[in-house]
Formats: structure tokens, sequence, C-alpha cells
């Protein structure tokens, strides 16, 4: 990404954060090329670690993107550290209240300016046992239907030897090996103009997420399993096939 197109803290956080990501990791990055350069696009990663952040964002600034990523509002009201995110071209969004519409709404418009707007579909790092994808949330499909915006799948191994959010242990070890992989955007155009009702957000989430297992699986080998959910109440679990 040529300098000349960010701003002041947006140049300070990649001069602070990549030197460090550097050193840190030894990455494999593939399927940039799907990561179009101009235009409005959402980036929908697999969650296996705290670390995928900045491993996520490097490979989208590697790839001529800037990555806007979402988090929760109430940081972006910390003095200085709200500011900062918000000069970084961040993303606040309120959860479980009638502001998460206007949430919606300035996703809409990031990707109507032409941002690269990153969603965790899972909304929380994955609790299946082997970090294989569980199933998503509905944000990134109820997005893609209001906008027409590709959704582009990634899928990366090991940030979870940087932080293993199973055992809380962190790794420091230089060059630790990262890969992550872009794959080309998701089909979702048999639902293009449909209501976003609970079942069709929820078959293109499926949809989705099935897409970013079957990338996970190409980069760790083996035959994935179904798409995993937390277990009910019951203590019964849900699947997808």
């Amino acid at each position: 990404m040529a300098p000349r197109r960010l701003g002041f803290w947006q140049r300070f956080a990649v001069v602070l954060v990549k030197p460090v990501l550097t050193v840190w990791t030894r990455r494999t990055w593939r399927g940039m090329e799907h990561l179009r350069r101009d235009g409005g696009i959402i980036i929908v990663p697999n969650h296996i670690s705290h670390a995928d952040p900045l491993v996520s964002a490097h490979f989208i600034y590697d790839a001529g993107r800037w990555p806007q990523f979402l988090g929760k509002a109430s940081v972006f009201r910390v003095p200085v550290i709200g500011w900062i995110l918000h000069r970084c071209k961040q993303i606040p969004v309120e959860r479980g209240s009638v502001e998460a519409v206007k949430s919606l709404d300035k996703l809409i418009a990031a990707l109507d300016e032409g941002g690269a707007v990153v969603i965790y579909p899972e909304g929380t790092t994955t609790r299946e046992p082997e970090l294989w994808p569980m199933r998503g949330k509905t944000g990134a499909a109820r997005l893609a239907l209001a906008t027409g915006a590709p959704v582009v799948p990634v899928a990366m191994i090991g940030p979870e030897r940087m932080f293993d959010p199973r055992t809380a242990r962190i790794g420091l070890r230089p060059r630790t090996p990262v890969t992550v992989v872009a794959g080309p955007p998701v089909d979702l155009g048999r639902w293009a103009g449909a209501t976003p009702t609970r079942a069709i957000l929820e078959e293109m989430t499926d949809t989705i997420m099935l897409r970013i297992r079957d990338l996970v699986a190409e980069i760790r080998g083996g035959t994935p399993p179904p798409l995993w959910q937390r277990p009910a109440r019951t203590g019964s679990s849900e699947v997808t096939e």
C-alpha cells in the first residue's frame, strides 16, 4: 500500500506493529489477488486466537488494503485510545442495543467509501476443541445482503502458536510459522435481493462458514468436521453439514 494513501496515525500503527510481526512470524501468504485493490469488500477470517487480528491485518495490509476491524463501542470512548482508533479508520459497533442498527449503517458507509471491512463471523474465538471453525453469527451475511459487497473468505493457521486460547499460553518464539490464505468471493448470488429473514441469513452464514472451513482444511490437511455449535443447555450440540 502506498504510504501517501495513509494518514499519519495509520502510518504510525504500521511502523509500530509491522516490524514486531516481521520478527515474530514466518509468513506464508496466498490468495492476495482475491482482495481487490479498489472498492468495498467484506473479509471473513476464521478465528482461532487473540493474535488473529494482528496476523490478518498484516496479510491484508501486504495485499494492498487497509483493514477496518469492528470494535466494541465502549473501547472507542476510552480517552486517547478511542481517538487513535477513529483516526486509524476502525469501526465502533454497539452490541445488544437499539444502537445496533446505527452500527450497521456505519459498516455500510465504510463499504460505500471503498473500505476493506473485516468481520469474524464466529463472533469469538472458536470453541471447537481442535480449533476448526464453528457456526457463525449472521452479521456478515446481513451486511452482504444490504450492500452486495463481495465476501472474501480467509483461512489461517499459526496464530494459535502465538496465543493459544485453550491454554492462554503465549508463544514469543521468533519466526513462528503462520499461513494465511484468501479464497475467491463466496457465491451468494442466489440470495441477491432476498428479504433478510432469519432463515435466509442463517443459510447465507452457513454457506460462508463452510467455505472458510474448507479453506482451513486445504491448509491443515485432513477431513474437516461439521460446523460446531456450542452445546445447548441440555448438553447436546447442533452441527451443520
